[in-house]
């Protein structure tokens, strides 16, 4: 390899001739070139074989702090749920509006699954269901541990699934009933489970039942619009992004758990500080509803009961990335999937 900054001569018409040097025991080569233009290459600079200078602590310890200010900003300005409207991410449902930025979900799928609008829709009304709640999210920050449950009470808004199939209307149920929008009951999912139809399609789910889009299709239907279907490429950011959101909207989430084969309800949660403004807390567990519950499943064995309190090994072992047997869901696949309220419930109206 030539060296840089100099001058080199084409290696055109050289001979080698190789001299005795006396009473050394060497040879000394000697090489002529014939004349040839000369080429300008860059010349190596020399690699000094002494110490390397030292750089002062003082600078050291400036450089660092400036590091750790402007990546802390950059974080507290992703995680800022008063920021401006979310655009299309993810598989987000068309016809959403939502006024929550969350943390980066990841890039958009190629593919968005959307199903059939049906603006006309609207859900049978329910004469026992409570006033929903107006709670808002108030702009201080909170200092210290966070401990917040929509359903303090996992009971009341409890309803197993009547089907092993039917993780999603059930749990459907247990998120309206949160929301104080329908008392929770088996009649009530089975008049979500008739509705699947005008919710769904081949792209959100290849089986042609529930899949995550036809859920904010549903809440929307029930009273509950602005919900968005968002992937994350880690468990880590799914969660911190559904806290944020539950604490901005009081409004419950559904996670898809078991590699996206079932529903869970997330009506709260725990963190160590601010998810929203501070990007050191972490996130250490969340309140859960579980449809399949009394059951008792092959795989995952007994489930625990309405409102109980999973710690992040619980959520490890139970919230795992999107993998379905029965195709490609391009956005999904390898991904952790929510289903995420984004306007504040005052918002929506009620």
């Amino acid at each position: 390899m030539a060296p840089r900054g100099g001058l080199v001569p084409q290696s055109t018409g050289a001979s080698v001739k190789a001299t005795p040097t006396p009473n050394r025991g060497t040879i000394t080569i000697e090489r002529s070139i014939s004349a040839t233009p000369m080429r300008p290459v860059n010349l190596r600079p020399t690699q000094s074989h002494g110490r390397h200078p030292r750089v002062p602590r003082r600078v050291v310890a400036g450089a660092l702090l400036l590091v750790f200010v402007v990546s802390g900003t950059f974080a507290a300005r992703l995680l800022d749920p008063y920021g401006p409207a979310v655009a299309s991410v993810g598989d987000q449902a068309a016809g959403a509006a939502p006024s929550l930025v969350l943390a980066d979900a990841g890039p958009t799928p190629s593919t968005s699954a959307t199903a059939p609008a049906s603006p006309s829709a609207t859900a049978p009304a329910s004469p026992s269901a409570s006033p929903r709640s107006t709670a808002r999210l108030s702009p201080v920050p909170t200092v210290g541990p966070v401990d917040i449950n929509l359903a303090l009470n996992g009971n009341a808004v409890f309803s197993s699934q009547i089907t092993k199939e039917m993780c999603a209307p059930a749990g459907l149920t247990s998120a309206l009933a949160t929301m104080r929008l329908v008392k929770a009951s088996d009649t009530v999912q089975r008049q979500i489970e008739g509705r699947i139809n005008g919710w769904t399609s081949h792209a959100d789910s290849h089986n042609g039942g529930w899949g995550p889009v036809a859920m904010t299709r549903a809440l929307d239907a029930y009273g509950a619009p602005g919900y968005v279907v968002r992937t994350f490429g880690t468990r880590a950011g799914a969660l911190r992004a559904a806290g944020i959101a539950l604490s901005a909207t009081h409004e419950p989430v559904l996670l898809l758990a078991w590699w996206g084969a079932h529903t869970w309800v997330m009506t709260g949660y725990r963190a160590t500080g601010d998810l929203a403004t501070n990007p050191t807390a972490a996130f250490t567990g969340a309140y859960i509803v579980d449809p399949w519950y009394p059951r008792v499943s092959s795989i995952w064995g007994h489930v625990n009961p309405p409102g109980h309190f999973y710690d992040m090994k619980g959520m490890i072992r139970n919230y795992i990335a999107w993998t379905r047997p029965e195709g490609r869901y391009p956005g999904r696949d390898g991904r952790w999937v929510a289903v995420i309220p984004t306007r504040p419930l005052s918002a929506n109206g009620g």
